[in-house]
């Protein structure tokens, strides 16, 4: 890797483990913008970083608020996803997606975090025995309109976003994407 894109990451990744340091935690629903640099790595340089960015700015956010416990990576998990999924696509479009593109994909990424989220309450809860029906499922409808709510704002802003950040980085951008 480049040094200034490996920079670049690890600007992304810090601002994901803060995001998710400083999301409204309430139970079993977490209001939280982690993903946000996580779908800007991924859609300006693609699945590698992406699940780079995902990975460890989750895991730094992780041993900060939790420690290591036996779901640490169940947690991490979500977002390399994320990052994976995302990248791929904007890489196989040629980093070029419509607004309506880049909002249809980020919702379907904020699902799949959202999914596998819920299966890592799940996991953590009963290893832990936290676990009831209602502390998962009850809150499932709340979590998935925040989530698609969270990635149709998120999708309407990524594509300005992304396109401010190949301008003001110019070429550079097109040769690291490569």
């Amino acid at each position: 890797m480049k040094t200034r894109q490996l920079t670049i990451d690890a600007m992304l990744c810090a601002m994901c483990a803060v995001l998710g340091y400083v999301a409204l935690d309430l139970g079993s629903i977490k209001l939280t913008f982690e993903s946000l640099p996580v779908l800007l790595g991924a859609l300006l340089f693609g699945p590698v970083d992406g699940m780079f960015i995902g990975g460890i700015g989750t895991l730094l956010y992780q041993l900060v608020r939790y420690g290591v416990t036996a779901t640490t990576l169940l947690w991490i998990l979500p977002y390399v996803v994320c990052g994976l999924l995302v990248g791929a696509w904007a890489r196989r479009k040629e980093f070029s997606l419509s607004r309506r593109e880049t909002v249809i994909l980020v919702v379907a990424a904020e699902l799949v975090i959202t999914v596998l989220n819920t299966v890592a309450l799940y996991v953590d809860s009963k290893l832990f025995d936290y676990y009831f029906p209602g502390f998962i499922l009850g809150a499932l409808g709340l979590r998935l309109v925040i989530c698609v709510v969270k990635a149709i704002a998120f999708g309407m802003l990524l594509p300005s976003l992304t396109e401010v950040l190949r301008r003001a980085f110019g070429a550079w951008f097109a040769q690291e994407k490569r």
